[in-house]
């Protein structure tokens, strides 16, 4: 069973170099649901969180991974989120709170195609990427992955990308949208 991890890991890393243009990855961690619940993996990478999250996800309705961004936002880092407008109106219990916290600053897709990320980057070094949605059931009962890339290029890229989407001027705050109708 190691073994066979250990080919995934491998496999998948030199996957990315190729299809990335030859990036050098330093270290890729593969998961994948439903056989392992994908939210403990997620609660690690968020509760380990000093700096920053820049999440771009579909969804966020998971009550658990809701209570370790805020306990992030809590302990001084810089939240941002970044969602998709169908989803948001399917928000779970916890997401106002979520942003009404002090260090979590929310966007929604103004408008176009889907934003059907599930990803995010810790402290400019860590990227969590895959299938899954930040739902329990994307995370828990789906078939999904999830990985995490611990590559500086990498994770650049991703807060490059992050960074435009975030900042394009259609997005309106999560906090100015709430009770109202899409």
């Amino acid at each position: 069973m190691a073994s066979l991890r250990r080919w995934r890991r491998i496999s998948v890393a030199l996957g990315v170099a190729f299809f990335a243009g030859a990036v050098t990855v330093s270290k890729v961690d593969v998961h994948y649901a439903p056989r392992e619940n994908l939210e403990r993996y997620d609660v690690a990478l968020l509760d380990r969180a000093e700096r920053s999250i820049d999440m771009a996800a579909y969804v966020v309705s998971d009550p658990v991974i809701v209570d370790a961004l805020i306990r992030a936002a809590e302990r001084g880092v810089k939240v941002r989120l970044y969602l998709d407008r169908s989803q948001f109106s399917h928000r779970g219990r916890g997401a106002d709170a979520l942003f009404a916290s002090p260090n979590v600053i929310a966007r929604i897709k103004g408008r176009g195609a889907l934003m059907h990320l599930k990803a995010y980057a810790v402290d400019g070094k860590r990227l969590r990427t895959g299938s899954g949605n930040f739902s329990r059931s994307g995370l828990a009962a789906q078939d999904n992955d999830l990985v995490v890339v611990d590559d500086a290029e990498t994770v650049m890229r991703f807060e490059r990308d992050f960074d435009e989407i975030f900042a394009r001027a259609r997005n309106p705050e999560a906090r100015s949208w709430r009770g109202r109708a899409w």
